[in-house]
């Protein structure tokens, strides 16, 4: 089993960062407004076994990065049932969420949905808030929502 530690090439890392078209794969803060750095995130984590290659790898800002950390499932706070978290790879963003009237908060539309939105927080005071003031110069939602 390959270290905790051990580094993404940066060949892979760009690939990531590009394929997502650096925007975090889960509560889609663009890279270049992020106050924190983004990184590589195993969606299936090392420790369960998650290979270091493209097809699990996501494009994650540190909040949703450290949030996720090892977990693969959560609480539907809907049905109250545990089910999978959403995985970039294998599922289209724009099933599982999306956006309030406003632009500015993330909505479950599915169990999946409902759970990644409570399990990675991903409307932090601090997103929504970025959220709000890129929506008022024209720069949110990203365009492939």
């Amino acid at each position: 089993m390959p270290s905790e530690f051990e580094r993404v090439p940066v060949a892979l890392r760009r690939t990531v960062a590009s394929r997502a078209n650096h925007f975090c794969e889960y509560c889609r803060c663009p890279e270049e407004f992020s106050p924190d750095s983004f990184t590589v995130e195993h969606i299936k984590p090392r420790q369960a076994g998650g290979e270091t290659i493209a097809e699990n790898l996501a494009w994650s800002c540190f909040g949703c990065n450290g949030r996720k950390h090892t977990k693969t499932s959560h609480f539907d706070p809907q049905t109250e049932q545990e089910v999978a978290l959403f995985h970039p790879r294998q599922q289209l963003w724009s099933e599982h969420f999306s956006w309030n009237d406003d632009f500015t908060e993330v909505m479950g539309k599915t169990p999946c949905g409902r759970a990644t939105v409570e399990a990675l927080k991903l409307n932090r005071v601090g997103v929504v808030n970025l959220r709000r003031l890129l929506n008022s110069v024209g720069l949110h939602p990203p365009k492939s929502e």
